[in-house]
Parts: C-alpha cells; structure tokens; sequence
C-alpha cells in the first residue's frame, strides 16, 4: 500500500473544493451596490438541482458493519485509474443512490412491486430435480428435497431475488454452525473434509447495506479474482466470499464495482427516472382538475389605492365567492365589472397519464395486465402473447440468477446429507407457461391420434407408447403401473356383405 488511501485523497480533495471562500474578517466595505450573490439555501427551497455525485466515489459503511480501526485504502497500482475516472464527467449526474435511500424507495408501490413481480415469478413453479443414468437415484432426490424443503430454499431465494431488485445485490449466508472469527474467515470448500454430515444448518438473506467488501484483485485483468471480493465485512466480522452466495442480476463495469460497494444496478434505480415522470403527471393532472375552472370578476381595481378600498376590494371577493355558485344569483355593476370563466381543456389528459404510467412498465419488462392490472383494448386485444414472452424472459432471469448459487448450494447440500458430489443429479426450472384445460384436452387427443398411428404403422409398440404416458409427470396417467400386462384392446363388430358379423381387434 502506498501512502495514505485514495478514499482519505478524494475527501481532502473535496473537502478544499467544498469550502468556500470567506471574505476577511476586516474587509472594508465597499461603496455603492455590490455583486449579488445567491445563497444556497434560496436554491434549494427553489428546488435547484443537487450537486451531482462523483459515480467513482468509495461509498460509506453502514455504522458498526467495519471497525473503527479499519481503513480502506487503495493501491498505487490502481490510483492512477482512479484519478483518471475522477476526470470524467456524466452528463446526467450518474451515481450510486446509496443503500438508505434505496430503502426508503421500497416504502412507494412504484418501486416495491416490479421488484415483489419479478422475484414471485421466478420462484413461483420452481425447479424440479432430476437424475441422468440408468441408475435409481429416486431415495437421494427426495432427500434432497426434503432438505431443500427443511431449509426453505424457496423463499431464501424469492426474498434474495427481492433484495438484488431493491439494492443492485443480495447475499445468502451458508450457516455451518461455526461462528468462530477464524473459521468465518477460512474458505468453505465442496470438500468431505470441510462439510461433514449435518454441517449445513440453515440459509440467511443478509441485506446489502450490512456488508461490506473486504480484500479484492484490482491488479492483474487476467486473473479469476479480478474485481471480485476474497472478503466481506458483515457488522464488524470478516467471512470469506465462499460463505456467501452472492446474488447480481445487473452486473457493472469494474470501473464502476467499488462505487456500488461490489453491488449491480438495482430495479429502483433504472425505474427511478420514469416513476419520477409518473409522480409529477399525476400530480399535475390531480392539480389540473382540482383548479382547472376559473371564475374571473373584471372590477374597478382603482379603488384599492382609496383609503378603505383594499377591505371593500376582500368584501366583494368573499361576497363573489359566497355567490357565484349557480344555485345563486350573481348580480355585479353593469358599468364597472364583468364576469368571467376561464376553463382548461381536460380532453386529452387520460392519454398523458396513461403513457407516463406505462413507461414504468416499460423499463421493468413487466406486461401491463401482471404490473397495472390494465388489460388490453380494442378489436381482438389479448395478452397471451405478451405473458408468453414475459414468461421467458423471466426463465431466461432464472438462468442468469439463479443457476450458479443453486449449484453451489446443491453441492453443500449432497456433502451435508451424504458426504460426496452425484454429478448425474441436477435440476430444471417448472416451466411457467400452462395451458388451459381446453388446450391440454386438445393436445392429449393429438397425441393419442399420433400414438395409434404410428402403432398401427409398426413404428413403435403399445408398451412404449404406455412408457411415455407414464413419464409424463402432469398428465392424467403418471400413476400408470408399468408392471401390468396392459388391457386388450375391445371387440370390433362389423357386417360383412353377406351380412355375416365379423369380430375382430383393433387399435384405433
């Protein structure tokens, strides 16, 4: 490590910019006006737009998740790349948001629910394992699974899906039942040695703005670790990044990873420009219609210069107001006032807020009928098609999210139970696309025809077809015994020309 951090350089840095400069204590006044000088105070209670985040910023822990001793630093070696990116400018003011204001988005349904969508659908149907082999695996699969049950796998990785939505990432800690500062800190190996039977006692979602990162490679580009955290300071305790498994559904930039505190980009943060849009639309059309009539009483405000013309000026508004009603009679000098209306078109302003409330369902990727409950309109309008693509999409998430930490987790579990890895045990995504009632009925008649066919065809025999019945695990005959001899199939009486009757059997 090279002389002091570059976090302590950036705040000496920022703190000689941000200090301004004072006048002497005994500067002689001036004569005449002097320069105006705005304050900035008046600007912010004007609203002006806050100074804009440097985006290369070391973000600050939370209090207690580091020691008071601990001090970040930086090495020389990426010094230099920091100074350089500090140069570089955004033009849209560009940053991390920070976990505490993040979390204060998750109390506004507009920010909460995209998150709550995406993370029930993709742990709504959930996986299926499965074995490869000829060999029965069918004892250690339910074992398995009832850990994965014991352990409640399915809403530890829902709620995590929900945190990486909230903050940019979520972590799930691997409790082995050894809290001890050494072993915490020691890696976790996939290792019989490392995990024995029963080591693995429960899951823990550990939200973001508890952690923190520790050591990580930002030297060598060409190795494994390049950017990734060896360790994470959980409130004051250092455990090795193979304790945890860490969920990012939107990967940064490594220039950007520090400044995110090693986190993705969260769904509020890339939702928060457009629900911006939302709130101020619907506040101004709420506005819009609250006022959008103006009652106008063209008078003599000459008056108001008399010696009791300003209180005979409030009198005749309030008696303006008292009358205009049209339950009354508004009666007002013929000579010297005039009555008036003023109303704002109102025609087109449910098109202005639907659009603004649609652009938030836009950048999600969530359909308008599962976000809004909006159905579609028109001639021939459905949502199939946009339910099916947003099913896949959601498998395609599953995919990206969700595979490596259940691998992993898979493994530490075959180790806890039985104390080795089965490679031919491994696991699918339920698909999430179901067809209706009338669809599966039509699909089955379709099969059935196709299986007649090819039987009578010679392609195949009836003991097969039976086998693929029996595999399907949804289909009504997945109880099919395969040891039975099947049922012949029924008598088929027919008259010949003679008119003779003919039995005989056949498979359709």
């Amino acid at each position: 490590m090279a002389g002091i951090s570059f976090l302590q350089r950036w705040r000496r840095r920022t703190a000689v910019q941000a200090t301004p400069q004072a006048l002497p204590p005994h500067a002689p006044a001036r004569d005449g006006p002097g320069p105006h000088h705005i304050r900035e105070s008046a600007l912010g209670v004007l609203g002006a737009p806050a100074p804009r985040v440097q985006a290369f910023t070391l973000p600050p822990a939370a209090p207690g998740v580091i020691a008071q001793d601990t001090k970040l630093a930086c090495d020389a070696a990426c010094d230099a790349n920091y100074r350089w990116a500090l140069g570089s400018a955004f033009a849209e003011g560009l940053g991390f948001l920070g976990y505490p204001y993040l979390a204060e988005l998750t109390q506004r349904p507009e920010y909460r629910r995209p998150a709550e969508i995406l993370a029930k659908e993709m742990t709504r149907k959930w996986i299926r394992l499965h074995s490869a082999g000829e060999e029965d695996r069918s004892e250690k699969i339910a074992q398995i699974d009832a850990e994965m049950q014991r352990l409640n796998v399915q809403a530890a990785f829902r709620r995590a899906a929900e945190q990486d939505g909230f903050f940019g990432r979520a972590q799930l800690f691997l409790d082995m039942g050894d809290d001890r500062p050494e072993e915490l800190v020691a890696p976790l190996a996939d290792s019989r040695t490392k995990i024995g039977p029963g080591g693995l006692r429960r899951l823990q979602v550990v939200e973001p703005v508890w952690t923190y990162p520790g050591v990580y490679n930002s030297t060598d580009p060409l190795a494994a670790d390049f950017y990734q955290p060896q360790t994470w300071f959980v409130m004051n305790r250092q455990v090795h990044a193979s304790r945890l498994l860490t969920f990012v559904s939107r990967p940064l930039p490594d220039m950007l990873k520090p400044a995110y505190a090693f986190g993705g980009l969260s769904l509020s943060q890339i939702a928060k420009p457009y629900v911006d849009n939302w709130l101020r639309t619907r506040q101004s059309v709420s506005d819009l219609l609250h006022s959008f009539s103006t009652m106008v009483l063209k008078t003599n405000l000459a008056a108001v210069l008399n010696a009791e013309g300003a209180e005979q000026m409030l009198r005749r508004a309030v008696l303006f107001n008292q009358a205009r009603d049209n339950r009354h009679l508004m009666m007002i000098d013929r000579d010297t006032e005039d009555f008036a209306n003023v109303s704002a078109p109102l025609g087109s302003l449910d098109r202005l807020q639907a659009q603004s409330q649609e652009h938030m369902a836009a950048v999600t990727g969530i359909p308008l009928i599962v976000l809004l409950g909006i159905t579609p309109s028109g001639l021939n309008a459905t949502s199939e098609g946009e339910l099916r693509t947003f099913y896949a999409w959601i498998e395609a998430q599953q995919e990206a999210l969700f595979t490596a930490p259940l691998t992993r987790l898979l493994n530490v579990i075959q180790l806890s139970l039985f104390g080795g890895i089965d490679p031919d045990i491994g696991f699918s995504y339920v698909p999430l696309w179901t067809l209706s009632e009338e669809q599966l009925a039509n699909m089955r008649k379709v099969e059935a025809d196709t299986d007649i066919g090819l039987i009578n065809a010679g392609v195949i025999s009836p003991d097969e077809a039976r086998v693929r019945l029996a595999d399907q695990e949804d289909g009504p005959y997945a109880s099919l015994d395969l040891n039975v001899e099947p049922p012949e199939p029924p008598l088929k009486t027919l008259r010949s020309a003679g008119g003779a009757e003919l039995e005989f059997q056949h498979a359709s």
